[in-house]
């Protein structure tokens, strides 16, 4: 019998404990014959010994994480999956030393039966990551996967659950979590020096152009593995130009910049309120503007998050910035690219990047100043809580990964569920809160300045979503419907049973 959620509070969701055995999964599912019920087998690594890795998906980002893994003395990288045998041929020249090239292997499901394997590294497309990264630790393998960690709301949760329930280490890849510039503006942040914080924004601003319109399918890469590729998604060659990257674009498989850039600033941000449950109400308002082509996420969207005490901006736009862009702010701006603020009473606190932050006081005296940390960091503070055996020791947990990437997923969710508006429609219920028209003005204008025709592309105007944090669901039938996927046959996500 599956947990019935609306039933379970948040904590009871993942210590509930589970006695009964896991059943076998559907053919193609990585574990048979109930292994899922065992201790998982594989290769004991001591704390002394290098830790065998393997990345699974290298044709973006996963490309980063060779070069990391190949650098870090503690780690042997013994394997590269993906399903685009190029994707390989391109990432394996990363490795300098031809004594350690690692092996190919087109299957993940094949790649996770090597016993010898103690973590893999996740950076597919997002439709991938819950499900993959649950097999992963089924079979007996630690994990850190890429942002968001999960394609949905409910994928988040299950990923904790089990994480919880096998032991397994799972890290999200948000690497400002390790930089050291960062961890001590969020220290001085918590400190109490810019006073209460109760407000926030992560922003994006990237440009993101046209991906193009066409009727016809994309070109699929000779030796790619389709099924494999599209794995929980229908299977279909997508419509669209390039076959790569724009997956990010359409909601079957990628959530936009608000679940592809601002799950980083979102984290941030929700770190600096220690905010450590959903939101209980969200509205996002925005759309798919300047263009048509076969997009169908928002590429400019606003969404606001609100708790007992505390409100969080999200604010994404990936048309041109014609106009400096300072938010009402006297130093610190103007912003572009990804970016965070946090106000307090006293003060605030910008963040232009992933490892510096500078604070002032209202009147635009620098108070403090903090810079520091690359990208190593994230991965080798993994390898210490594998060593460690405690998630604990993890900068980004699988469980603060779930919080954060929910937030974007949320954001989705009610623009999904609105309905398309009139220019200038607001939230009327939301306009006085914090930091709000001001943004809206911002945006408005924004939208004028790219000379917007709403007759083409349309501006929506979400559902205002009430959230139960306990549950982590909402009032909306309609929209709890989305906090889910289909999944398709053999690629069914696995759920704790009990």
């Amino acid at each position: 019998m599956k947990l019935d959620l609306s039933k379970l509070s948040r904590r009871e969701f993942v210590d509930r404990s589970v006695s009964a055995a896991v059943a076998a999964l559907a053919g193609g599912s990585m574990l048979k014959n109930s292994r899922a019920a065992e201790s998982p087998a594989g290769r004991q690594a001591g704390p002394n010994d290098k830790l065998r890795v393997a990345v699974i998906g290298v044709n973006g980002q996963g490309g980063a994480h060779v070069g990391e893994w190949v650098k870090n003395p503690d780690v042997d990288l013994v394997a590269i999956c993906d399903v685009d045998p190029a994707a390989y041929a391109k990432a394996v020249k990363r490795v300098k030393d031809s004594s350690r090239t690692p092996e190919y292997v087109q299957d993940v499901r094949k790649l996770l039966e090597n016993k010898e394997i103690d973590a893999v590294s996740i950076a597919t497309p997002n439709h991938w990551h819950a499900l993959m990264a649950v097999w992963a630790m089924q079979a007996g393998k630690d994990v850190y996967v890429e942002k968001p960690c999960s394609h949905n709301v409910h994928e988040g949760r299950v990923m904790t659950q089990w994480a919880r329930k096998l032991g397994r280490m799972c890290q999200m890849g948000v690497q400002s979590r390790s930089m050291t510039g960062m961890r001590d503006a969020l220290d001085f942040i918590h400190s109490g020096k810019i006073g209460d914080v109760k407000f926030a924004r992560a922003i994006c601003y990237r440009l993101r152009n046209s991906i193009g319109l066409v009727d016809t399918p994309a070109p699929v890469p000779e030796g790619l593995d389709l099924d494999l590729w599209c794995g929980p998604a229908p299977k279909a060659v997508p419509i669209r130009k390039r076959f790569h990257y724009d997956w990010h674009w359409v909601f079957e498989t990628g959530n936009g910049d608000l679940g592809n850039q601002n799950p980083h600033e979102l984290d941030k941000a929700r770190w600096g309120l220690r905010k450590q449950e959903l939101p209980k109400e969200v509205v996002s308002l925005g759309g798919r503007l300047g263009y048509i082509d076969n997009g169908d996420v928002a590429n400019c969207q606003l969404t606001f998050y609100r708790w007992d005490d505390a409100f969080l901006i999200s604010d994404v736009r990936g048309l041109p910035i014609k106009t400096p862009i300072t938010l009402g702010l006297k130093k610190g701006g103007p912003f572009k690219g990804a970016a965070n603020i946090w106000y307090g009473t006293d003060g605030y606190v910008v963040g232009p990047n992933y490892n510096s932050c500078v604070a002032f006081d209202y009147d635009g005296n620098e108070i403090g100043k903090w810079s520091g940390g690359e990208y190593q960091a994230h991965f080798a503070n993994f390898v210490k809580a594998i060593k460690s055996r405690n998630y604990q020791d993890l900068h980004l947990d699988i469980e603060d990964g779930h919080l954060s990437s929910a937030l974007a997923h949320l954001g989705n969710v009610s623009y999904r569920t609105g309905a398309v508006v009139e220019p200038g429609t607001r939230p009327s219920e939301w306009v006085n809160e914090k930091g709000v028209a001001e943004t809206l003005d911002s945006f408005e204008e924004y939208l004028g300045e790219n000379k917007v025709d709403f007759a083409q592309t349309k501006y929506h105007l979400g559902r205002v979503l009430k959230i139960d944090p306990k549950t982590e669901l909402s009032s909306d039938a309609e929209a709890n419907a989305l906090f889910r996927r289909e999944y398709r046959k053999g690629y069914e996500l696995p759920e704790v049973m009990g």
